[in-house]
Parts: C-alpha cells; structure tokens; sequence
C-alpha cells in the first residue's frame, strides 16, 4: 500500500521516485521496490507506461476504491461480514476527535 501512496500522492512515478518517497523511511534496496511494483501490476493495481528509455507506473484505481475493496475484503474475512464486531474492535484501538465522532455519528 505504501508503494501505491506514492503514486496517489506524487502522479505517475518511476521506481526510483516511489523507492526515494516511501514514506516510512526504510533502508530497501531498488531491486526490492522494482520486485514490488512489478507484484502490483501483475496483480493490475498500477499501469505501467514507457517514457523514453524509463518505466512509469500509474495507480489503475483510485485511493477511495482501494480503500473501499480493502475495508470489504477485512470486514468479511476478520469478521465474518459483522461490521458492528468491526466496528467495536476499531474504536477500542484508538480514540475519535469531536470532529471525528460527530461525523461517524451523521453517518449512522
């Protein structure tokens, strides 16, 4: 995911830009960022173009529908399709702002 950040963040990027703006920060070897990128598109999450003699990569989807598809997949395979269970385990992880709870509760 953080490897598509970049790409949703900075636009269409070359392996070098994603390995030099992962926001975590860690010590990884280009060879490493290429291995990842190249999962991500056989797994057709980037689009990958040719500019000259360098490879760019594309996010194929939006932030939102990642997010979306993820959320999904997590609610039905950790909790069996049960969003209040998700719900109540997600709260008890952290806490909400006013702003945040005021929201959350518009949406319900």
């Amino acid at each position: 995911m953080q490897a598509l950040s970049v790409l949703w963040h900075e636009g269409p990027s070359t392996v070098a830009t994603v390995h030099e703006t992962l926001p975590d920060k860690k010590d990884r070897a280009y060879t490493t960022v290429l291995s990842v990128m190249q999962s991500l598109e056989r797994k057709s999450l980037v689009k990958r173009a040719r500019v000259g003699r360098a490879h760019v990569y594309e996010a194929a989807y939006s932030q939102e529908v990642i997010v979306q598809r993820a959320t999904h997949d997590y609610l039905t395979n950790a909790f069996g399709g049960r969003l209040g269970e998700a719900l109540l385990a997600i709260l008890s992880a952290g806490t909400l702002t006013p702003e945040e709870k005021t929201n959350i509760e518009r949406e319900l």
